[in-house]
């Protein structure tokens, strides 16, 4: 996970040696008669599509627990514990998963322990990979933290620090949990040393809050290393961003002559592990596609629009006293949400968990040869059931009247589900952490939802508790609420046929609505 290690995540990471140990030669052997597989998964969808190919010679864990986000979960000692046993690790991979995940599977799994990341090579498989697709239609910039670049080390890390601020206020860069709790990673007003910091995986970008406590220009200076599993580091480069705070008038601040001005859509302060470069990260207006701005030539405008207070909540109180003045681009998203250019979401196209299970196959029988024809078997007849699944969402949804195949969620994870069956993503409409919109806000939500003419928003049972708006702005407007699966299952729901069906089910009968 990135940030300051927590005391739970040292416990993690200190099981690497104690699994080594234990481990180390001792895990059951595949192909052996007196002795199942024994396969970790990331998540609960990925561990049911394995059980159904591996079935009895096979004994699988979930590392992220049913209601769990796999965007956020920290992993816990006994997570690696059961990584440290397993003869496979399966995950998603195109960063589905939280990164401490992936550096406990990396840390605690035996070195000869195949760890398989199922979506980066799905089209083999006969998969499709799209591209992630983000919007939230803010009216200040968006700007995350990002990485390009890969690292040639499996597992490593890059930190980025805040070493040095310049401006007439301080500076603090948070992110907020699904539980709307606060993780501060840089902090100017106690000075800046190692601890303002963060790691991500190569190329991977987060999103967060930066706020300033007073309007002005700023100069913030950031510098990078790549951190293997052993604890070895590197310096790969380092540079300095303007931020401009406020409007420009009074205490504000100005632009510097020549400097391209960002306010709005989405961008990241990006570090390139490969050449050591600092740059901006901006989706081109015209085109879409990301433009690399060098740090020395491009502003990031903080206008008064993004003006806010600081929150009355106890744990909101290292932005200072509750009620003064901050000036906020937001996070956007809720909770850790660090993921790459491809969308990981993949298996939202039942065509797509068929080249996971065939991907699944493949590898259980290169783990397990004396199991072949058991995988063989299992596998082909699981294809078979999803073959008819997919045709039965197809035609459930093609029931839906193409005029209302419009889709608004509180999370970006059903893009596949719209392209493979002819429905639109009107949008995820996502509060920002633990601020209370404005009444403009309020009736924006409520012009979007009026102007797609949606009968329903659909909310993921796992976020649901973070949705107070979209429910209160979809009773005002008279629209149905509706319960949509995505990253993960619940008591009710707790296979990936069953998921399907559901949502398949819910999303012809919510969007049929007044037809």
């Amino acid at each position: 996970m990135w940030g300051h290690p927590t005391r739970t995540n040292a416990t993690v990471v200190s099981l690497v040696a104690a699994g080594a140990l234990l481990t180390g030669c001792s895990g059951p052997q595949a192909g052996s008669h007196d002795a199942k597989l024994t396969v970790s998964a990331t998540t609960g969808i990925i561990a049911d599509l394995v059980e159904q190919v591996g079935g009895d010679r096979v004994d699988v864990t979930s590392i992220v627990p049913h209601h769990g986000d796999p965007h956020s979960y920290e992993p816990s000692p006994g997570d690696a514990a059961e990584v440290a046993k397993a003869d496979v690790v399966f995950s998603n991979g195109l960063l589905l998963e939280e990164p401490g995940i992936m550096k406990m599977v990396h840390s605690n799994a035996r070195k000869s322990t195949p760890k398989i990341e199922i979506a980066e090579k799905l089209e083999q498989y006969g998969g499709t990979v799209i591209k992630l697709e983000e919007d939230l239609g803010l009216d200040v910039l968006w700007l995350g933290w990002a990485v390009e670049g890969e690292v040639t080390e499996e597992g490593s890390q890059v930190r980025t620090t805040a070493t040095k601020l310049e401006g007439p206020g301080e500076l603090r860069v948070y992110l907020t949990d699904t539980l709307g709790r606060p993780k501060v990673y840089v902090d100017s007003a106690d000075g800046l040393d190692d601890a303002d910091s963060f790691t991500l995986p190569p190329e991977a970008h987060t999103h967060v809050n930066w706020a300033f406590s007073k309007p002005g220009t700023y100069r913030l200076t950031v510098e990078g290393r790549t951190e293997t599993l052993d604890g070895k580091t590197e310096g790969i480069g380092s540079g300095t961003f303007t931020f401009t705070v406020g409007d420009g008038d009074g205490d504000g601040a100005e632009a510097p002559a020549g400097a391209r001005v960002l306010d709005s859509g989405h961008a990241d302060v990006t570090l390139n592990a490969e050449t050591g470069q600092v740059y901006v990260r901006a989706d081109d207006a015209k085109s879409g596609e990301p433009v690399r701005l060098p740090a020395d030539e491009v502003v990031l405008n903080v206008p008064d629009r993004a003006k806010e207070a600081v929150p009355q909540e106890e744990p909101y109180a290292f932005l200072g006293a509750a009620g003064d003045e901050l000036w906020v681009l937001p996070q956007a998203v809720i909770g850790k949400h660090v993921h790459g250019d491809m969308d990981p979401h993949a298996w939202a196209d039942v065509a797509n968990a068929q080249a996971y299970v065939r991907r699944i196959e493949a590898e259980l029988v290169k783990a397990d040869p004396d199991g072949k024809p058991t995988y063989e078997k299992n596998a082909a007849a699981y294809l078979k059931r999803l073959g008819a699944l997919d045709e039965e969402v197809a035609e459930k949804l093609a029931t839906v009247p193409e005029q209302n195949r419009k889709l608004i969620t509180t999370h970006d994870a059903f893009g596949y589900l719209a392209k493979a069956y002819g429905m639109e993503v009107a949008g995820f409409v996502v509060p920002v952490p633990n601020q209370e919109p404005s009444a403009a806000e309020v009736e924006q939500l409520g012009d979007t939802i009026r102007e797609k003419k949606v009968p329903s928003v659909f909310l993921e049972p796992n976020l649901a508790a973070r949705a107070d708006v979209l429910r209160r702005v979809a009773e005002d407007e008279g629209v149905a609420i509706c319960t949509i699966y995505g990253d993960s299952f619940d008591d009710k729901v707790h296979d990936y046929v069953s998921m399907m069906r559901h949502n398949a089910a819910e999303l012809a009968k919510c969007l049929r609505r007044d037809a």
